[in-house]
């Protein structure tokens, strides 16, 4: 699973692709991005497209949970389970900004990057939701906060490789920004990339 992307797209370059864009978050710097950090997504808001922060970790099943804390599930495969059904609607699509992103390479062996071969934007398929009150770190006590995750799918040719069970879903062209925001059914986007796509990178 990818636990590890990094974001270093400016965020003129982000209203300049979404017409309408109401930016709300603040002073955005490039970053790598772990779970449970706060990080840019692109979501549906009340007049339009709105950037903002939330943090990276959507509610995790109460049927997983040990504890009163939850740490947050970051990948989402399962869109039949009624624990996802509820968030996959068109008020809860959001976009993740990338520049490119990791896949560990086993236990003890670091983590494999992967980028785009062509320069351009891309955005993980995301799902969010707002004001989830929640433990997420014991100290802090209970939070409320605007989360988010990515659907993931089987790899492609080049993270097969590395990960042979999924990769993120990873949208490269406006009609897919356009159609996710949009609300098109999920399981249509719900696929790997074509091979040749991406490249290993550092």
């Amino acid at each position: 699973m990818c636990n590890l992307y990094s974001a270093t797209m400016p965020q003129e370059a982000m209203r300049r692709l979404f017409k309408d864009l109401t930016d709300n978050a603040g002073n955005l710097e490039p970053s790598r991005v772990y779970p449970d950090q706060f990080a840019p997504i692109i979501r549906n808001g009340a007049d339009g497209p709105e950037l903002v922060k939330a943090r990276w970790g959507m509610p995790s099943p109460k049927s997983v949970l040990k504890t009163e804390r939850d740490p947050g599930v970051t990948n989402i495969r399962n869109l039949s389970s009624p624990h996802w059904r509820r968030w996959l609607g068109r008020e809860h699509r959001c976009l993740v900004p990338l520049t490119s992103f990791s896949e560990p390479r086993g236990k003890g062996k670091g983590f494999q990057w992967f980028a785009p071969v062509d320069e351009g934007p891309i955005f993980f398929a995301g799902i969010e939701t707002r004001g989830w009150k929640s433990v997420r770190k014991v100290k802090d006590g209970e939070t409320t906060d605007d989360l988010f995750a990515f659907l993931t799918s089987p790899p492609n040719a080049e993270v097969s490789e590395i990960h042979p069970k999924a990769m993120p879903v990873i949208l490269t062209t406006p009609e897919e920004w356009d159609a996710w925001l949009g609300g098109i059914a999920a399981p249509e986007l719900q696929r790997p990339l074509p091979a040749h796509i991406l490249q290993v990178s550092r």
